[in-house]
């Protein structure tokens, strides 16, 4: 295969994966909003950060506000990360490539983004935030479905579950990041109570509280969350089972020496994270979540060595990364 075309296929799935995870980062952070008292001090300025957009963010607005802050990590075109963006750029990916692809996936793409872009073009009001969260994550999941139901296991196959499960492993843990400060309370009395009703709102974005309770069969906890999101090789989103994917598909690859051996070093460290310790620490919580993105970034780089056209490697470790030059 071309590395050209392995890039762009590499850099869709990237693009659909960062979209959905968007649409549920800002779903978590919408419900706990909404489940927790005004005490607890929750904003959508953590969502800025927790995206590393600062720069791009302040440059275009001048405060955070709700409103300011969905409509850029929604419909902004100037910020790369966006939905509307992400989408934007996984169908220039793949129209570039759609030779190698089933047409209904073409299709399928073409159409969400279409579907998309026709919803936001009048604005997002917070009335039809929810629907539109949910119908991002829809239509995103559809066209993965499509792509494992109709794609050969050729290499093409191969760079889109590589750079899938890269993205998913990253945006995992900026869904557990953007409650990190929150989520484990330094103020027993006034946050445990609302313990639960965090916990289970960070599961339910990411479409995993009922396998939790299938897993764990106790009730949700902070601990118990903690490791079935970072280490249980069994659900889906879980950091330690995407980067277990990775690894598997890098061992069907030639040269796969380096990127296999950087792999295998992140999931280690993702697999013996002590997640009791990090349960009553916050802050450590926050420091391995950014090394553990590092890791990531590490990883693409190495993917990116190996098998893409030579050129200097922008960060992947944040979402304000500007992969605009991967279209042209």
């Amino acid at each position: 295969m071309l590395s050209r075309v392995a890039e762009n296929l590499y850099w869709m799935a990237r693009y659909v994966e960062r979209a959905e995870d968007t649409a549920r980062l800002i779903s978590v952070n919408s419900n706990l909003m909404l489940d927790m008292p005004a005490r607890a001090a929750l904003s959508w300025s953590t969502l800025i950060d927790i995206t590393g957009s600062e720069e791009t963010f302040d440059a275009l607005y001048s405060e955070r506000s709700e409103r300011n802050v969905i409509d850029f990590l929604c419909l902004s075109r100037e910020h790369t990360g966006s939905i509307l963006s992400s989408l934007a750029n996984a169908r220039e990916n793949l129209r570039t490539t759609r030779d190698v692809v089933p047409r209904e996936i073409w299709e399928e793409i073409n159409q969400c983004y279409l579907e998309i872009q026709e919803q936001t073009q009048s604005g997002l009001k917070p009335r039809h935030r929810d629907a539109f969260l949910k119908s991002v994550v829809r239509a995103c999941q559809t066209l993965t479905g499509l792509i494992e139901g109709t794609l050969s296991h050729t290499e093409a196959r191969t760079f889109l579950s590589l750079g899938r499960h890269l993205e998913r492993a990253d945006m995992t843990t900026r869904i557990l990041d953007v409650r990190s400060d929150n989520l484990l309370p330094r103020n027993p009395e006034e946050l445990i109570p609302f313990e639960h009703l965090q916990w289970m709102s960070v599961l339910k974005s990411l479409t995993a509280y009922q396998m939790y309770r299938q897993a764990v069969r106790l009730r949700v906890r902070g601990p118990d969350v903690l490791r079935f999101l970072l280490q249980d090789h069994d659900l889906p989103r879980s950091v330690l089972r995407s980067l277990e994917e990775v690894s598997w598909e890098l061992q069907t690859l030639p040269n796969h020496d380096r990127p296999l051996a950087v792999a295998t070093l992140v999931r280690a460290e993702v697999a013996e994270a002590d997640v009791q310790t990090l349960a009553r620490a916050p802050e450590q919580l926050h420091q391995l979540i950014d090394e553990f993105q590092i890791g990531f970034n590490n990883l693409h780089e190495a993917i990116a060595s190996a098998y893409f056209v030579v050129r200097p490697v922008k960060s992947a470790s944040t979402q304000e990364r500007d992969l605009g030059d991967d279209d042209d």
